[in-house]
């Protein structure tokens, strides 16, 4: 990257930048999609499209993929192409750095106001479940057969825990006030049961456990995007502080290019590689902990490092976009500053 002079930078490189960062995150988005419409939907993906249609060598995928499977294996080469496409048409339209930022941070925002959401719900709703569990009161309650599917991670999972999870979504869009505090406050409630329940009525059971980790989990993850934000990361800063506003900018963005945006694409890739990858296996499976009357969530915990790559590449690109403005004398007028001029 060159160094801005007092003039901002050159169109062609705020273009190339704009463009760059914006298709970065509309293929991330299109990536996990895809990911789950090929290991949940049963399409052949983007490389097992080309594979059945022998395309650039890629070797064609298992079973029968013809057809309608095809189309949709095609549906899923386009979603990609549309969002390269969709960048394009986005950053020539124009606008303003400071613009892109901002809705870039909404956007991290609205993802991790759903995932707080989504565990709140879940947390709650599977507690309460391993609770009637454990005290053997769910078949007198739901009767025989719900009963023994209570028991079933995979149907707990498809029709209690992602029901919740969309509604927490759906809830994220009209409720903006949530902050990370709260899943402070969630850890420490969990806490204080364990610690009431064991002490006062000497009741302890496995479930209760699983639910601070649950919600631990989603407090060390859930924040990092917020911590940027705020510049609440641990900077080891030697020279940084002395360098002008332009200098600092050029830092950051440097810094994002080369390390944060490239780590976050790290943890989706290696993560959501295949059936059998690291993210992907735990939820395709429902993984659930050793202990049969625990919380059925760990798969679950595996999908947090999904939310904390996106938001984290999201926040990074606002992160990103902000420098760039600084750097171009861009306000949020989407016209170069008055200082700049």
């Amino acid at each position: 990257m060159i160094m801005p002079d007092a003039k901002g930078l050159n169109p062609v490189v705020v273009f190339i930048c704009r463009f760059g960062g914006l298709a970065s995150v509309f293929l991330a988005l299109v990536f996990i999609l895809n990911n789950f419409l090929t290991y949940i939907g049963g399409l052949p993906g983007i490389y097992g499209t080309f594979g059945a249609s022998g395309l650039f060598g890629f070797e064609a995928p298992k079973g029968d993929v013809s057809g309608g499977v095809l189309a949709m294996g095609w549906m899923q080469v386009g979603l990609a192409l549309a969002a390269i496409v969709g960048a394009g048409y986005y950053t020539r339209s124009g606008g303003s750095l400071s613009v892109d930022a901002d809705r870039m941070d909404k956007l991290a925002s609205y993802i991790i106001r759903a995932a707080f959401w989504g565990v709140l719900l879940v947390g709650v709703a599977d507690a309460v479940i391993s609770f009637i569990r454990v005290e053997d009161l769910h078949t007198a309650m739901f009767g025989k057969t719900i009963a023994t599917k209570l028991g079933l991670s995979s149907w707990r999972g498809m029709y209690i825990h992602i029901p919740l999870l969309l509604l927490g979504a759906v809830i994220a869009i009209r409720d903006k006030s949530v902050s990370v505090v709260w899943l402070i406050l969630l850890v420490v409630v969990a806490e204080l049961l364990i610690v009431l329940a064991r002490f006062i009525f000497a009741y302890e059971q496995t479930f209760m456990g699983d639910l601070v980790r649950f919600w631990y989990a989603s407090l060390f993850l859930f924040p990092s995007a917020y911590t940027l934000k705020q510049e609440g990361h641990l900077r080891v800063d030697v020279i940084f502080a002395s360098f002008k506003a332009r200098t600092q900018a050029w830092v950051n963005a440097s810094g994002t290019v080369a390390f944060g945006i490239p780590l976050c694409w790290v943890v989706l890739l290696l993560g959501l590689s295949g059936k059998s990858s690291l993210i992907n296996s735990p939820m395709l499976n429902f993984e659930t902990s050793m202990s049969g009357f625990g919380m059925y969530v760990k798969y679950l915990m595996a999908a947090f490092l999904v939310v904390f790559a996106l938001s984290m590449l999201i926040q990074f690109t606002s992160y990103f976009f902000n420098a760039l403005a600084v750097m171009n004398n861009d306000d949020k007028s989407g016209q170069p500053s008055a200082k700049g001029a």
